[in-house]
């Protein structure tokens, strides 16, 4: 499903990674942490195919993402759910538009898509804010209004970086039991964090790897976490 086959990268003229390797499964949950700046957010471009790598092979869906065209990349990330740092949306639409916004961008019909963006948004816990601008969220709403938005388009791998980031802890343990359902539906979770309570609780849930950057590589994280 996702292959990383001796990577290496720089970043601002810094290296991040070097002869980095890992095979991911269908149906794996990871934990990716780190430092800040220690390459989380740039590791989540590269699996997303947002960044193509300097040297070596990333493979997603058995396909190398520096092989593929432009629309190729847009096809394929369709089947990945992105929940980035920084929840974009855009202001003058509700957040209901907002999660069905994919699914317009796909070339689907978004009325045939309404209901299931209602159910979607009952499940994250924001039905009763589907009428509502962006900027009228909190914190922990945007970052549950960005995870329906990721999963909208039911993707096969869901990639979060920091979603936890900004939010109390008691938030935080919602978004991680919106993953861990999806993981239990199947779905490949990645999450970058640099919160090792979020990564213990999980471990109390499902059977979730934790792998940390360090020194320019990528390792297994001890059994303690």
């Amino acid at each position: 499903m996702l292959e990383i086959s001796k990577v290496s990268h720089s970043f601002g003229g810094n290296s991040v990674f070097s002869d980095v390797s890992l095979s991911v499964a269908p149906g794996s949950f990871y934990f990716l942490t780190g430092p800040s700046g220690s390459g989380k957010t740039t590791f989540i471009n590269l699996c997303a195919g947002s960044l193509i790598p300097e040297i070596g092979n990333i493979s997603v869906f058995g396909e190398e993402t520096k092989n593929m065209t432009n629309y190729e990349l847009s096809r394929m990330r369709r089947r990945l759910g992105i929940v980035h740092q920084e929840c974009e949306f855009l202001d003058h639409l509700s957040i209901e538009d907002n999660i069905i916004l994919p699914v317009f961008l796909a070339g689907l019909d978004p009325l045939k898509e309404r209901a299931n963006v209602l159910e979607l948004m009952k499940w994250v816990g924001l039905y009763s804010k589907s009428k509502v601008k962006p900027q009228e969220l909190s914190g922990g709403e945007r970052q549950r209004a960005a995870l329906a938005r990721a999963v909208i388009m039911s993707p096969d791998i869901i990639l979060a970086d920091e979603p936890t980031g900004n939010v109390d802890w008691e938030m935080s343990q919602r978004l991680l039991q919106l993953l861990v359902e999806l993981n239990k539906m199947g779905k490949t979770i990645f999450i970058s964090t640099h919160d090792l309570s979020l990564v213990r609780l999980a471990k109390s849930y499902v059977k979730a790897r934790t792998l940390r950057i360090s020194d320019l590589q990528l390792s297994q994280a001890g059994a303690d976490l």
